[in-house]
Formats: structure tokens, C-alpha cells, sequence
């Protein structure tokens, strides 16, 4: 049972029995204060900078290693072909997709705050850098004339083309790097909001198509040229299937047999996961086996088949990024540090939440940062985590960040040692690799139908991500998605609910009386409640509203008179016969109530804030109908407004609609009813307001 007997409370007498605490500290003490040293201070600062140092002395060897070691040794089989394969998405030779596989574990190990993400390349991220790197360094740059005299037609030069590619995406990831440090420092973790989860997944689902399309040339072995930007989808389509008759049929058959026998083992890895001890390898299954045949049949010379190539063996020495190439990718910078910011942290979420422990989304983007600058200077692209990967990670007994040093060991074997041995590996396979892997974002479509029944304003957001995206390229589409999720925030507060409360009998409940049977008004009393904040935006429809559902409803038309209530000094314009008559005065308005209303509550408990132009046009409202207010909600803000003057003042205001009401009633017993008088023009109203 909820049982409480007290006095009715107002403002002014809160004020009298309550000190509110006084702010005394001037912004010179706050300053000293947030800079003030000390050893407590300095060990807080080195944990958050390291997260390591706060697992790694504790870390559990007995129990935790075997576990780390299996889930690194999985996970890192799949980061190979995964590495290759987005290389070719980045638009640079696979072996950079091998270092972006290296270096980047490497450190986010000491600066990461997630356990079970894993850090490397991503389809989305390495999408997104290709088309910058497309953009920048086009076919068109690098086509060479037979130096024979011939009628030969132009060649690309393939190398100068590459090692131009390469330093555009190492100068986008120093400065993605750059940005995400600076965002990290000034502690704008929560730019993540902003990216809500419809525009994320609608963004991902509309990435998934650029990746799917841009693999159908490999997959039929046509060359045709990479498109970026706006429509980029529909020329890269239509590039392909101009030139289909040209496909190469043994790439086709490869690259088939590898999808349908990649998507059956993805699918028995998800249906038997709780059955199996680790999952089913498919990727470097068929990376192994399609190398074995490649180089057995020669497919690359006897069938000419495109595979990878020239894979260096060995780490490069590192080297200074092309500073030079900075002015034409800041935007871009921008949009890949946001976006892989935004997965990374949408993930590390996710498993913090599901294992007991917490991230640092501020941390996090220092970490990201940390990962792409130093990992630039060692010929890297942007990276975040992959969804795929750590969920290997994690399913396979992962349980921290050990098990991305042992995916790194893995690379780097690979890398140094018997990186040669994937040469002959056909580009069809990775094509086939990177679809498969796409089946977890094409299901993100299920997610209209859910929408469409839950929030249709969610749903719009989700369209206009996945449209924007698709048609305008990933850049423009995010600013466009981004920017329309700001608007529906907007247009909500622009639009709130608003509702006439009424008592449900025994309970201190106060309900919709349009929604709820049970929810009865008080006579003489009218509840006004809206479920936003009073501003700028919104603060005329939010008079009007009040006017039209609680002000005007107090009144009825006399027959044959048409009236309208009206701020101040109100004129009614009689109409008979299609004609307009002369204005008549105040004192010539014949209004008889609709009920004894004596009394209006209004409650702001919703408003999370009120700006001066909100509070004004209450006050202008209230001042013009009324002589008295009533509120129920703390006033700071609005004595900071000067809200209460005049005849406006804090014993007006009351913590709870309860107060408000029972005060109104014990102030109508006591005092004479001022609408009795129908003709009267000083009509003498109270207005409850609870804020």
C-alpha cells in the first residue's frame, strides 16, 4: 500500500523549509581544481590512458589462455582472407589488407577498453576508402601510349596506379587517425548518438549493396572501370552488364562453387553453433583449396583467370605519409572516422553489456585513432572492428584482448613468412568471400516490416539512410541521413502529444480522457498536460493547443452567435446571411460557460526545458485570461526566464498535479465561482500550471 498524509505544498513554501545549495566556486577554483595534480589523479589518468594495466596484472593464465589461444587461432584464419579480400575493396594490392590485419591488433591491445572486438579490416570502412582513393587516383591518370608508333590502344600503368592508390589511403588514415584522437581528447564519445541504430543499419544495408556490386566484376571476371560518388551504383552496374558478354566463365564457375559452398558452411556454423566447438573455417578452407587448384591448373596463364599476385614477403620500414594529398581528404576523413567510430563503439557496447563490464566511448576513440596514425606509417588503411570476426572471437571462448595478440602473431606469420603462397589465389574467390560475408547486413531488410509496426518515423530514418546511400554514395548519403534524424528530433518537439488529464478513481493516477474510460476530470477543473519541451519551435502551438482543448472548451455558442476567445481584449465578429457584421465589443459578447471551469492545471512534468521566447508566451496568455497560475516543476529555469512577475508567482507552482488539484478545490470552497456571470467582462479564472 502507497500511503501519505502531508500538507499541500506549493513553491513558496518548498522555498521556506529548503536551502538550495549555492554554486560559490569561481571558474578560476573549477579550473585549478580539474587541473590540479596529484598521484591519485596521475595513477586514474595512466589507467584510463592504458586500460591494459587494469586487466593484464590480474589476468587469469589458468584460466583465460587456452581459451584466448583457440578463439586467436580461429579468428585469425578468418582475418586472413578477410584482409585480402577488403584490400580489394580499398582499391589497393591485397597485401595492405595483411598489415591493416598486423599493426592495428597490435595497439589497440594496450589503448582499447572492449575485450572481445576485433580490430582490423571492415567491408564498410575499406568501401568507403575506395572511393576516395578511386576519386583521387582514377584508371584515367595513369594510361600510357605504345611508345611503338602503333595504332595500339592505351595500357594502364598498373604499379605507378597502385603505389599512388596506396599513399592516398595511408594520408586518409593519418588524418581519420588524427581526428579521432582529437575527438577522443575533447571527449566527443557521444557523437555516436547521433548515429542512431535505424540510420546505422540503414547506412550498413545500403554499404552491403556497394560492396555486392563492386564484387560482380570479379566474380565475372570482366574489367571494368570503379565508379565513386553520386550514382556510382547504377553506372557500376550498368558497366558490367555492357560488357557481360566478355565474362570469363571459369572465373563465373570458380566463384559460384565458392559461394554456395561459403554460404552452406555459414549457414551449419549458425544453426549447429551451440553443437559445434569452434566454427567451421570456411574461408581458409576455400582460400587453401582454390590456391592448390589455381596453381595446379595455371588458371592465371591457361585460363586467364585475375588472382592476386605479387605478395611481397616482409614488413615495410615505415615512412612519412604524403602530407601533401591532405586538402582534398578532409571530408572524406571525417565521414570514415565518424562511421568506424559509430560500428566500433555500437559492438563494444553490445558485449560490455552482455559480460558485466563497461566501455569508454571517449577512450575508445583514442584507441581507433591510435590504431590508424601510428599504424599509417607502416602503409595501412582506416580501420574499426569487424562484426563477423568478433563474434568469432567471442563464441569461440574469447575472453580479452590476448586473443587479438594471437590474431596478430597469425598475420604475421602469414605476412613474413608464407605470404607467397597465396599468389595464385583467384580475385573470384575473394569476390565469393566478401558476398557471403554480406548475408548478415542483407538481413537487415527484415527490419522494415518491425519498423513499419513499431515507429514510423524510425522506419523513415532507415529509408532515407539506405536511399541516400545507395543513390548519392556513402559520404553524402550519411550527412543526408544524419541531417533528415536531426529534423525528425525537430519535427517531434515541433508536434508533441498533448492531452486532457483526468483522475482515475483510488490511485494518484492522472490519465488521457480520451484514451483511457477510467480517467475521469474534476469538476471544474481542467488538467492540460504536453509531452515536450516549451520553446521557440513550438511555443505557438502550444498556446494554441491550450486555447483550443482547455480555454475555448469552457465556453458554448449561444444560437445564432459565433464567439472566439482571444488574448486580450477580445472582439467576436458576428456572421449571418453570408455577411460579416461590425465588430462588437467585449462588453457585447454573450458567452455562457460550458461548466463551472474554475480552475486550469498545467503540466509541465515532460518539459525538460523552457526558453524565454516558451515562457513568454505563457505568461502572455496567462496574463491576459487569468489573475493567478498554478505549476509543478522545478523553477530555476524559470526564475532565471524572470517568469514570475506580476501577478505570476511562485505559490503558484506545486510539486505534483495532486497539489495542484487538491489546492484548487480547497480555494474553490472558499471563495465565490467568478464564471457564474455570464455577461461579465473581468472574468476571474485560475490556471493551474505543473511543470
Amino acid at each position: 500500500m502507497y500511503k501519505i498524509e502531508r500538507p499541500v505544498y506549493d513553491e513558496a513554501f518548498i522555498r521556506l523549509q529548503l536551502n538550495r545549495k549555492e554554486k560559490s566556486t569561481t571558474l578560476r577554483q573549477r579550473l585549478s581544481h580539474q587541473f590540479r595534480c596529484s598521484s591519485e589523479k596521475a595513477k586514474a589518468a595512466a589507467l584510463n590512458f592504458l586500460p591494459i594495466l587494469t586487466w593484464l596484472p590480474s589476468y587469469p593464465v589458468k584460466k583465460y589462455l587456452f581459451s584466448d589461444v583457440v578463439s586467436g587461432v580461429s579468428t585469425g584464419v578468418v582475418q586472413l582472407p578477410q584482409g585480402l579480400a577488403y584490400a580489394m575493396l580499398a582499391a589497393v594490392p591485397p597485401v595492405y589488407g595483411l598489415y591493416s590485419s598486423f599493426y592495428p591488433l597490435l595497439i589497440y591491445i594496450f589503448f582499447g577498453t572492449s575485450r572481445h572486438v576485433s580490430i582490423g579490416t571492415f567491408a564498410v570502412i575499406s568501401l568507403m576508402i575506395g572511393g576516395v582513393v578511386v576519386r583521387e587516383a582514377p584508371d584515367s591518370m595513369f594510361y600510357i601510349q605504345p611508345t611503338n608508333g602503333t595504332n595500339a590502344t592505351a595500357f594502364v600503368d598498373e604499379e605507378a596506379r597502385d603505389a599512388r592508390r596506396v599513399s592516398v589511403a595511408v594520408m586518409l588514415t593519418t588524418l581519420v587517425g588524427i581526428i579521432q584522437i582529437v575527438l577522443g581528447l575533447l571527449r566527443f564519445g557521444f557523437v555516436a548518438i547521433y548515429l542512431t541504430e535505424p540510420l546505422v543499419r540503414g547506412f550498413t544495408t545500403a554499404a552491403s549493396m556497394h560492396v555486392f556490386v563492386s564484387q560482380l566484376k570479379y566474380l565475372l571476371g570482366v574489367k571494368t572501370q570503379r565508379f565513386s560518388g553520386p550514382l556510382s551504383v547504377i553506372y557500376s552496374v550498368k558497366a558490367v552488364f555492357s560488357d557481360i558478354t566478355s565474362t570469363n566463365i571459369t572465373s563465373l564457375i570458380v566463384g559460384l562453387v565458392c559461394l554456395i559452398f561459403l554460404y552452406v558452411v555459414k549457414d551449419i556454423n549458425e544453426r549447429f553453433k551451440k553443437k559445434l566447438p569452434i566454427p567451421i573455417p570456411g574461408e581458409i578452407i576455400v582460400v587453401i583449396v582454390s590456391t592448390g587448384i589455381s596453381y595446379g591448373m595455371s588458371l592465371s596463364t591457361d585460363y586467364k583467370v585475375d588472382v592476386v599476385g605479387k605478395i611481397p614477403t616482409g614488413l615495410l620500414p615505415p615512412a612519412v605519409p604524403e602530407f601533401s594529398l591532405l586538402p582534398s581528404l578532409v571530408t572524406d576523413s571525417f565521414a570514415v572516422a565518424v562511421v568506424g567510430f559509430s560500428i566500433d563503439i555500437s559492438l563494444a557496447k553490445i558485449f560490455a553489456l552482455k559480460y558485466g563490464y563497461s566501455v569508454d566511448g571517449n577512450q575508445e576513440l583514442i584507441a581507433l585513432g591510435l590504431c590508424n596514425f601510428i599504424s599509417s606509417f607502416f602503409r595501412t588503411f582506416a580501420i574499426t572492428c569487424s562484426m563477423s570476426r568478433s563474434l568469432v572471437q567471442e563464441s569461440t571462448g574469447g575472453k580479452t584482448q590476448i586473443a587479438g595478440l594471437v590474431v596478430s602473431l597469425v598475420v604475421l606469420v602469414v605476412v613474413v613468412a608464407i605470404g607467397f603462397v597465396f599468389q595464385p589465389l583467384p580475385q573470384t574467390v575473394l569476390a565469393a568471400i566478401i558476398m557471403v560475408n554480406l548475408v548478415g547486413m542483407f538481413k537487415q531488410f527484415r527490419d522494415i516490416p518491425t519498423l513499419w509496426r513499431t515507429s514510423k518515423i524510425e522506419l523513415a530514418i532507415w529509408l532515407v539512410a539506405f536511399v541516400a546511400s545507395v543513390l548519392l554514395g556513402l559520404e553524402y548519403g550519411l550527412l543526408v541521413a544524419v541531417t533528415f534524424a536531426i529534423l525528425t528530433v525537430i519535427y517531434r518537439t515541433q508536434s508533441p502529444k498533448t492531452a486532457v488529464l483526468g483522475h482515475v478513481s483510488d490511485t494518484g493516477l492522472y490519465c488521457d480522457v480520451d484514451e483511457y474510460e477510467e480517467a475521469a476530470e474534476y469538476e471544474g477543473i481542467k488538467i492540460f498536460c504536453s509531452n515536450s519541451s516549451i520553446y521557440f519551435a513550438n511555443s505557438d502551438l502550444y498556446v494554441n493547443t491550450l486555447k483550443e482543448k482547455v480555454i475555448q472548451s469552457a465556453y458554448k455558442k449561444e444560437e445564432g452567435v459565433t464567439h472566439e476567445v482571444l488574448p486580450c481584449n477580445p472582439v467576436v465578429e458576428e456572421q449571418k446571411n453570408g455577411e460579416l457584421g461590425d465588430k462588437a465589443s467585449e462588453t457585447d459578447i454573450f458567452i455562457e460557460p460550458l461548466s463551472t471551469v474554475h480552475s486550469i492545471i498545467l503540466d509541465w512534468t515532460s518539459a525538460n526545458f523552457i526558453d524565454s521566447v516558451g515562457a513568454k508566451a505563457i505568461k502572455q496568455v496567462l496574463s491576459f485570461q487569468w489573475n493567478q497560475i498554478q505549476s509543478k516543476q522545478s523553477v530555476v529555469q524559470l526564475d532565471t526566464l524572470q517568469f514570475f512577475t506580476g501577478i505570476i508567482t511562485t505559490d503558484m507552482v506545486f510539486p505534483t498535479v495532486h497539489d495542484a488539484v487538491l489546492h484548487c478545490q480547497h480555494r474553490n470552497s472558499h471563495q465565490p465561482n467568478n464564471l457564474t456571470g455570464a455577461n461579465t467582462g473581468n472574468q476571474e479564472e485560475v490556471v493551474e500550471a505543473t511543470c
